[in-house]
């Protein structure tokens, strides 16, 4: 069966363009209900049947496994066998009629105008790691850019002069403009801050840590904790609390909803009518005071 889910994720890279990510992603998922079905006998991807794809999900639900990993795992089961079957390696699809169990969206974190506020405020000092804060912070603010676009930024991707930040993946990319605050603090950090962190290091990377190498997700989640405990913000922020407030923010105050969509890189509308449909609801938040605070 090994050999039949190389041959996917071959598919899967060379015909469908799939990203890096969602090629090894498939590839666990796989690679695990292999080891899972091996266990009980099952070697062959025509002896897979319904019923053995049913007591996976179980196991995976005795396990303890989140809602959204299973989903997550069916997915990849459903693609793997459908393109089985599709091929003729299969008789039938054994995945076709599972049903995924219900996932229970969590409403996003976002934050009130002044919360957010407080929160780009507290670092206020002149150090390097300071003016690297405060430009990450604004920068994520007035873009709405994924934690992962930011902290993989190069300095080409910015254009002061203008005003303006490329976001690029494997396939596509995007402009997205940032206002005067964050053309402030962007200008602070490159020309006070970034060589400072590098310590005569070259680097690509727009965004450092202390020792001059790439910036991970853990340690901006790090200092977008301590700020928000510093603010006294009592939410529960997470990396991409300041992505979701951004876009509330604007569509509560009118903002197109299709270009906060190319704003924010969704594919699919539904996930920004997420953020409208907080956005009109008056129990979400306080109400926003201007369209968008740090424009």
């Amino acid at each position: 069966m090994v050999a039949d889910i190389n041959h996917f994720i071959i598919y899967l890279r060379e015909i469908k363009k799939t990203s890096k990510n969602t090629e090894v992603s498939y590839q666990r998922d796989l690679i695990q209900m292999a080891s899972f079905l091996g266990q009980q006998g099952i070697m062959e991807v025509d002896k897979v049947t319904k019923t053995s794809l049913n007591s996976y999900i179980l196991f995976l639900e005795k396990e303890g496994r989140a809602t959204t990993t299973i989903s997550r795992c069916l997915a990849s089961m459903k693609a793997f066998f459908h393109y089985e079957c599709r091929e003729g390696l299969i008789p039938k699809d054994p995945a076709e009629l599972l049903k995924a169990p219900k996932v229970e969206k969590k409403a996003p974190t976002i934050l009130t105008v002044d919360e957010v506020n407080c929160l780009l405020s507290q670092p206020c000092g002149d150090s390097p790691k300071e003016l690297r804060d405060r430009a990450m912070l604004e920068l994520l603010y007035a873009t709405g850019i994924r934690v992962s676009e930011l902290i993989h930024l190069e300095s080409r991707d910015v254009n002061l002069s203008v005003g303006y930040i490329t976001c690029r993946d494997e396939h596509k990319e995007r402009m997205i403009p940032f206002g005067k605050v964050a053309k402030l603090a962007l200008s602070a950090y490159m020309e006070r801050g970034r060589q400072a962190l590098l310590k005569g290091q070259e680097s690509d990377w727009l965004f450092t840590n202390c020792s001059g190498k790439p910036m991970s997700r853990q340690g901006f989640w790090k200092i977008i904790k301590f700020y928000g405990d510093k603010a006294g913000i009592q939410s529960d922020i997470t990396p991409h609390t300041l992505r979701h407030s951004f876009a509330a923010h604007l569509l509560r105050n009118g903002a197109d909803i299709h270009a906060v969509q190319a704003m924010l890189g969704h594919s699919d509308m539904a996930t920004t009518q997420m953020y409208m449909n907080y956005a009109q609801k008056e129990t979400v938040r306080r109400t926003y005071a201007g369209a968008h605070p740090r424009s």
